[in-house]
């Protein structure tokens, strides 16, 4: 049994590096190397962060990952699991919920980040747990998962309140998981690559984009929120000068 435990956890661990180096990898590799210059109009501050940054948000990520398989562990294969929600067969439940699960469970996250993002912003907390992720002040696709120890468990304890608080299969974790992964990866690129349109459509009232969380990157206070800017907006903590430094790169775009 024990040896049943350890060949599950390597083989999640193995997906969940894959996963991080094949998202974060092509973005990087597409963003800082292969099209670098062409698209260098697009990127965010026009710096480029050291290689050692770089290094650093790696490494912290893979402890993340490694913790984050622990908490997913948990709650998909251990006797915790029949405490939550989680379900097995698709038709336990309807289609119709089996497909509105994922962006239910991106709405909890948003909610959830935006709440632990602010408390980690505490004078109490910010300098002992979450100037780790500061650090990359500059932030890359690495970044993605570089956080602090304390940070990483808060982070993926967001599984926990979804897992408490809606019917979710197991499929659709797996998607939530990847999807959160993949935006986080756009939020931290430090290049925009929202089209142009998207200004002028309500998406851009309600989404954030990587000029968003970006400049809460590089001056540490407002974007609090991860997908959507609707709790900054309602709560006033969104950062003065997002619109205006979003129509001035995307003008330097056209120019």
């Amino acid at each position: 049994m024990r040896e049943g435990i350890i060949e599950k956890v390597i083989v999640m661990l193995s997906i969940s590096t894959i996963r991080y180096f094949v998202v974060a990898g092509i973005a990087f590799a597409l963003c800082y190397w292969l099209f670098a210059k062409k698209i260098h109009k697009a990127k965010i501050q026009k710096n480029n962060a050291p290689r050692a940054s770089f290094i650093r948000d790696i490494l912290h990520s893979l402890q993340t990952t490694i913790i984050h398989v622990v908490i997913a562990y948990l709650v998909l294969f251990t006797p915790f699991k029949v405490h939550t929600l989680v379900y097995d067969k698709i038709n336990d439940y309807s289609l119709w919920w089996f497909c509105l699960s994922l962006p239910v469970c991106l709405i909890i996250h948003d909610t959830y980040f935006y709440w632990m993002h602010r408390l980690m912003h505490h004078k109490a907390l910010f300098n002992r747990v979450h100037l780790l992720h500061h650090k990359s002040n500059n932030p890359s696709p690495w970044t993605s998962y570089s956080f602090h120890f304390f940070e990483a468990w808060i982070e993926g304890g967001v599984l926990l309140a979804i897992v408490f608080l809606i019917p979710v299969h197991g499929i659709m974790i797996e998607m939530f998981v990847l999807s959160a992964f993949i935006i986080n990866v756009y939020g931290h690129l430090g290049y925009e690559i929202a089209p142009k349109w998207f200004r002028h459509t309500w998406l851009f009232e309600v989404f954030n984009t990587s000029v968003h969380h970006n400049l809460h990157h590089h001056k540490f206070r407002g974007n609090y929120g991860l997908y959507f800017r609707i709790w900054d907006r309602l709560l006033k903590t969104e950062h003065p000068d997002y619109v205006k430094e979003y129509d001035r790169l995307q003008s330097s775009r056209s120019a």
